[in-house]
């Protein structure tokens, strides 16, 4: 039985966990180039530390549903804090980038636990007709974390060091700690079976495909064996598509792919944010690196970002009401490009004001993005697909913006020399060169949403929950 106090702060349990997890994805970005000074690496070589922990959280989110039916939900809430909070204190005690990236793994390995775990102990907890009120409560922190995680990593770095990026998860794991073992329910799934099989094929395939190409774009790996590593993972994920055809329970369903709009959701969000995700990213290198911004000020210029995603909220519903998914997602597809294209029009003479007011429509123009694929792709699924549909969709979402980042980032290596010691003029040209490719990459999802129908989406079943907006 629960009682009135768990429902009442389980949710700002569930919220700490969210707040943790989405602002230490965005105090980051904001903290690389002091954090490759601090290192001794190159700024432009930093994107391992936010792919190992994109690529970790995408290995691991399907394990959770699982972990929690068959542990507790409170011992792997628990474990989820203690092994992010842990993965944070290795972090901020790194001397070098290989034990900043081994670190990173280990935080997560904790972040890939916190959201799922945490929503699905509200999903257990509350009846049906509390759960839309509760769970847009618990994401809330989803808009805070973005909106200070920027402008804080900046202002860290300049009074203090890059340490204290980590450093300042520590205190919110520990009171995250005390309030899950007096609050987090011990709730119990059925004696489900796991395919692990499946697990080890779709993990090391995608493992594999991803470290090969961001070998072969960097040039830290030989080619001969970038190669090795991609055919590896193209046929581990081959045997994972004959493994899912034949297994009664696999970890993803293939007749989620008989389901035209999901079909179409999964891979346009696949090409889509590639683009949108590198941008986090790029963009505080630019500030800083390519215009001279200090790190403050970097992060400052990220807000209008964030505050243009909150603006969105209000138009996606009457705009697909009216236009339809089809004319929307192609549309407001080739605008995101478009709009990420545009950066490369900024330099150093570009007015304040202005490279804010394009930072907050890409802000806008993003999130509509978001919001549009997430709704057509969950929302023909049946309560027997659901689960597994949006965890492959939370899957693909981490991977896409893996590969988006390390896109951008050996895109940007290569436009500057891979960077040795370019002269300012050269970097700031190789960021818009970088700008241009994302930008065109990102269009190319508009030939994914031109196979949608007239009339796709409109009569989808809204989700009972659906993924975050990473």
């Amino acid at each position: 039985m629960i009682d009135q106090t768990t429902r009442r702060l389980l949710p700002w349990l569930v919220a700490i966990g969210f707040f943790m997890q989405t602002l230490d994805s965005t105090i980051l970005n904001t903290a690389l180039p002091a954090m490759a000074r601090g290192l001794n690496e190159s700024p432009l070589r930093m994107q391992s530390v936010v792919v190992a922990y994109m690529l970790t959280v995408a290995l691991l989110i399907p394990a959770s549903g699982w972990l929690a039916d068959r542990f507790g939900t409170r011992k792997v809430f628990m474990s989820a804090i203690v092994l992010f909070s842990l993965g944070s204190l290795l972090c901020a005690l790194s001397s070098s980038l290989t034990q900043l990236v081994a670190s990173r793994v280990v935080q997560g390995m904790g972040g890939a636990l916190l959201l799922p775990v945490g929503r699905l102990a509200v999903l257990k907890v509350f009846p049906k007709e509390q759960l839309l009120r509760v769970l847009s409560f618990v994401t809330i922190p989803g808009l805070i974390g973005p909106l200070v995680g920027p402008t804080l990593g900046g202002w860290l770095v300049e009074v203090a060091t890059w340490h204290w990026v980590f450093l300042i998860n520590i205190p919110v794991g520990v009171v995250g700690c005390f309030v899950t073992s007096r609050y987090m329910p011990e709730l119990l799934g059925g004696e489900t079976r796991f395919d692990w099989v499946g697990f080890a094929l779709f993990g090391t395939g995608m493992v594999l495909v991803s470290v090969s190409l961001q070998g072969m774009g960097e040039h830290a790996l030989p080619l001969a064996t970038s190669l090795v590593l991609l055919f590896a993972g193209l046929a581990a994920m081959a045997g994972y598509w004959l493994h899912a055809a034949r297994s009664a329970l696999p970890l993803f369903s293939l007749r989620l792919f008989h389901i035209h709009t999901y079909a179409i959701g999964v891979l346009g969000n696949l090409f889509a944010r590639l683009g949108s995700g590198a941008i986090p990213f790029l963009t505080p290198l630019f500030l800083q690196i390519g215009l001279g911004f200090p790190p403050t000020q970097a992060g400052m210029f990220m807000i209008p970002t964030v505050l243009g995603a909150m603006v969105s909220k209000t138009l996606v519903e009457p705009l697909i009401r009216r236009q339809g998914y089809r004319r929307v997602l192609v549309g407001n597809t080739l605008l995101l490009g478009m709009m990420i294209a545009s950066f490369a029009l900024v330099d150093r003479e570009t007015p304040h004001w202005m490279l804010l007011l394009q930072l907050a429509v890409f802000g806008v123009i993003n999130s509509l993005q978001f919001t549009a694929m997430n709704t057509l792709t969950l929302g023909d699924l049946e309560p027997d697909t659901a689960s597994s549909g949006n965890s492959l969709l939370s899957v693909v979402m981490q991977l896409s913006m893996s590969l988006g980042v390390a896109a951008a980032a050996a895109l940007l290596a290569g436009f500057s020399d891979h960077g040795i010691a370019p002269q300012p003029e050269r970097l700031l040209s190789a960021f818009q060169d970088t700008y241009i490719c994302v930008g065109v990459l990102s269009m190319l999802a508009a030939c994914i949403f031109m196979q949608l129908r007239p009339g796709d989406g409109d009569h989808a079943r809204a989700p009972v929950v659906s993924v975050e907006e990473g």
